[in-house]
């Protein structure tokens, strides 16, 4: 699949004319709990050549295409991603993280990775895991009979909010690292490793009895970081005079400007 998703990756440059400076996975696959028939989510981050950006009406700055091969193509044009990264935006920065890269070209990913602690937002970001773990809490997980593996679509923004919270610094993208360094309760490790087992070996894991440990555990820490996030001082956001010289560099980069 690796060798169908770079195909594709050109065939978009060629297609839109662009360059793609990093192409990652994101979703399921890259967390670590896909299923076997989970779709390949491709990330990516690409840049028009110089006329495009020295016109006087704004211009699309994203990419979105889902193929027959179950390859989910979306990309960011670059100042939209460093407008992203400059408010410590999530998805962003996990890209950043992902431990599945398809593609890496000049030095953009790596600068941005270099000025991740700079720009790192704590409060926005335990925001977006809240928001999220809260609205698939409420979404899958309210009936007797729940859809169990939407467990993961909550447990993991709860560890990212965990993370944060112990350690100041951008959660990573693996799960396994999240509930390996997280999760001290015995019986609701054991629980989540039961769903991964199962999952790994390819059960639907569809409707069933909820998990009552996991579902007390989910919202007991869903009610703590409703308060716990109020308490979080607001990060001051910092200037954009580096990324506007990253995004200079990247297009003398790209396009040999001379």
């Amino acid at each position: 699949m690796t060798e169908e998703i770079l195909n594709e990756l050109v065939r978009l440059e060629k297609q839109h004319d662009i360059k793609i400076l990093y192409a990652v996975e994101s979703g399921s696959r890259a967390w670590g709990f896909a299923s076997a028939d989970s779709d390949w989510d491709v990330r990516y981050i690409y840049i028009h050549k110089l006329e495009w950006y020295l016109q006087i009406d704004a211009q699309r700055d994203n990419q979105e295409e889902i193929l027959p091969n179950d390859i989910d193509l979306a990309g960011w044009e670059l100042r939209k991603a460093l407008r992203l990264f400059r408010k410590s935006n999530p998805p962003m920065l996990e890209w950043l993280r992902s431990p599945i890269v398809y593609l890496q070209k000049y030095s953009t990913a790596a600068q941005l990775r270099h000025l991740t602690a700079y720009y790192f937002n704590p409060k926005s970001c335990i925001y977006h895991y809240l928001h999220m773990a809260e609205g698939n809490f409420q979404s899958y997980l309210q009936k007797e009979n729940v859809r169990v593996k939407k467990y993961f679509y909550v447990l993991r923004p709860i560890l990212a909010c965990d993370w944060i919270k112990n350690t100041n610094t951008m959660a990573p993208t693996e799960f396994h690292e999240l509930l390996e360094s997280q999760v001290d309760d015995h019986l609701v490790k054991e629980e989540i490793l039961n769903l991964l087992d199962r999952k790994s070996r390819g059960d639907e894991l569809s409707e069933e009895p909820k998990i009552q440990v996991l579902h007390d555990f989910l919202e007991a820490k869903i009610l703590f970081y409703k308060e716990y996030v109020k308490t979080v001082s607001q990060t001051i956001q910092p200037d954009t005079t580096l990324l506007n010289a990253l995004f200079i560099n990247t297009l003398e980069e790209a396009w040999s400007l001379d």
